[in-house]
């Protein structure tokens, strides 16, 4: 199956994002994407790569965590940005890290899971700015349209009822502010990555601050417990 065949075709995100869908673009970077795996290791699984559209609803999106591109090592990415399967062997560094200010923002105790599709099902779309990635290759998928797909994420959102949080989480996500709507609310650090997570990550209370800001909409806070 080619890449976007893998795209579910009966999510709500369809009534926003069909014409990107339908686009050259697209196509062009299916046919990169599909090329790539025949030629290479590409992560992650290309049954994998639209899991953050499969978990997380349009309707329902509360917040958007938005990284840089997939982990890639084996065994590790699974369409959520940050988030790892249950066969990963160890939590990538930027994970680690994430838990560490997660414990120091709430108190929660460090997980024994890295999959963070909990948070997926509560409303908080884990997306990156590019889905796939070369295996050992960090941004090798860089510029060859991923960007322009996640663009089209991101504006759906100006016609949504409620505000978003976006949090917004190194550089390649930052890029992204310019097009998030002014009502929206936007969260902003450095990236979890070991290189800068002591530049203001850590610190930066993501989760208290998200939580904050739905509540003053009447919006269900999420539970950032995880076992």
């Amino acid at each position: 199956m080619s890449l976007l065949e893998h795209w579910p075709d009966q999510s709500d995100w369809n009534d926003h994002l069909q014409k990107w869908l339908d686009s050259q673009m697209a196509k062009e970077l299916s046919e990169f994407v599909d090329q790539q795996r025949q030629d290479e290791t590409v992560f992650p699984p290309a049954n994998s790569v639209f899991n953050a559209f499969r978990l997380t609803s349009w309707s329902n999106t509360k917040v958007v965590i938005l990284g840089q591109d997939p982990y890639h090592g084996p065994g590790q990415a699974h369409g959520l940005s940050f988030s790892v399967g249950e066969a990963a062997e160890r939590f990538p560094p930027s994970l680690r890290n994430i838990y560490k200010e997660l414990a120091s923002d709430l108190g929660c105790p460090i997980p024994s899971t890295g999959n963070l599709e909990p948070w997926a099902r509560q409303g908080v779309l884990l997306l990156n700015t590019v889905l796939t990635v070369r295996s050992g290759e960090a941004h090798a998928h860089k510029d060859r349209g991923w960007e322009s797909f996640t663009d089209a994420v991101i504006k759906s959102f100006h016609c949504h009822a409620a505000k978003i949080v976006f949090v917004l989480w190194g550089k390649s996500a930052q890029k992204k502010a310019v097009l998030i709507d002014d009502r929206h609310i936007q969260l902003v650090a450095p990236h979890p990555s070991p290189l800068s997570a002591h530049r203001g990550f850590f610190g930066s209370r993501p989760f208290s601050m998200t939580n904050r800001a739905l509540e003053s909409q009447g919006i269900t806070p999420i539970d950032w417990l995880l076992e």
